[in-house]
């Protein structure tokens, strides 16, 4: 019987699962869904590693005592272990990499947010977070902040594949698509093989419909209600019309001619945040070819039980797309001031998670048993 999660993936979508723990790597999780729900790859991010290391987990415990006994300090130890988690995740999604000549099987890691507005110092973490990891498959997570783009440009010129986060507008991805070619730009005047970097490139969705449906009913009129939870698919579906457009480039294809990869879209936050709507609405409405879904796993498992996939819903559905953001427009509601409140709240609540792990890590430390020291 084909499974909803096969029909999604025969569709050109790859399936991403949205969290990272050492307990899904030890006890065979992680090896499952790659084997029963079509999973090939992994993201992470600062909450993802707060709630797994800071959530009472034991799994940690003995290496955070072996790390205080070496004096680390907080920022040291969560660099130890969140690299050992996605080093040891990258080996177990190994065999998907090799399958798909590198497209999947690949594991995500994020810079520290509180690098998020500084170009140089995401660059050094980003190149430090590559060889420590030292996986082929890995990716290094880097937000789509204005000081994040010169960045991208230098890391992927330097060789490293980058999974882009936090992208909202069309206008941002606009400007992640071009830090990306000039990346490959880079690395092909240096002499790097343009065949083995590989990117992502995140874009948000039901945060957009979270903030838009708060603007629609303050405005309250049945134009405005008529555009609820409209936003977020309409504003991903104008991303992948405009992933076409820009890869269809003479300039894109020029590098993918030398052998570079696209960047492909990647839809992320797909978890419904409105009880009211499908529990899959981010996941059915958004096939499309070349693409990724990277899922929590409450909607990993609503997918695989009782989603519903009719093949590309994206590339047939740009001019209703562009009607609603006309709409939004038209009844009162500033796109661009959405966007931008949803990045840099988006960076704001990843450096509240990284300084709770921070916090959680520090009382860890200080806990762990003398004997160990």
């Amino acid at each position: 019987m084909t499974t909803p999660t096969h029909a999604l993936s025969e569709a050109g979508v790859s399936i991403w699962l949205d969290d990272l723990s050492r307990s899904r790597i030890t006890t065979g999780n992680l090896a499952d869904l790659i084997a029963t729900r079509n999973v090939t790859g992994v993201t992470t991010n600062p909450s993802i590693f707060q709630a797994a290391i800071g959530g009472g987990s034991a799994d940690y415990a003995g290496e955070i005592a072996k790390l205080a006994a070496t004096g680390a300090d907080a920022d040291a130890a969560i660099f130890a272990l969140t690299t050992e988690d996605v080093a040891a995740a990258a080996d177990v999604f190994r065999p998907v990499f090799d399958a798909t000549n590198g497209l999947d099987g690949r594991v995500s890691i994020e810079v520290s947010p509180d690098l998020a507005h500084d170009t140089d110092a995401t660059v050094e973490e980003a190149k430090k977070l590559w060889a420590t990891v030292d996986r082929p498959n890995a990716l290094i997570k880097i937000p789509a902040t204005k000081a994040g783009l010169p960045a991208i440009t230098a890391v992927i010129g330097a060789g490293i594949s980058v999974n882009v986060t936090l992208i909202f507008s069309l206008e941002r991805y606009a400007e992640v698509i071009e830090a990306y070619l000039a990346g490959l730009e880079q690395a092909k005047d240096a002499g790097i093989d343009l065949s083995g970097i590989h990117s992502v490139a995140s874009f948000f969705v039901s945060r957009v419909d979270t903030e838009v449906d708060k603007r629609l009913a303050a405005i309250g009129t049945e134009a405005a209600a008529a555009l609820k939870s409209k936003a977020g698919v309409a504003n991903a579906r104008l991303a992948y019309e405009l992933f076409e457009q820009a890869f269809g480039s003479d300039r894109a294809t020029a590098l993918t001619g030398a052998g570079a990869n696209v960047q492909r879209p990647l839809w992320a936050s797909t978890g419904v945040k409105d009880p009211a709507l499908p529990d899959t609405l981010y996941v059915t409405e958004l096939v499309a070819p070349g693409t990724v879904n990277t899922m929590p796993e409450k909607t990993l498992e609503a997918t695989f039980d009782h989603g519903v996939v009719t093949g590309d819903t994206i590339t047939g559905n740009y001019a209703d797309a562009h009607a609603v953001i006309d709409g939004l427009a038209d009844v009162g509601v500033d796109f661009a001031d959405v966007t931008q409140v949803l990045e840099d709240e988006g960076v704001e609540k990843f450096i509240v998670s990284w300084h709770d792990l921070q916090n959680t890590v520090t009382e860890a430390l200080a806990a762990a048993p003398e004997a160990s020291r």
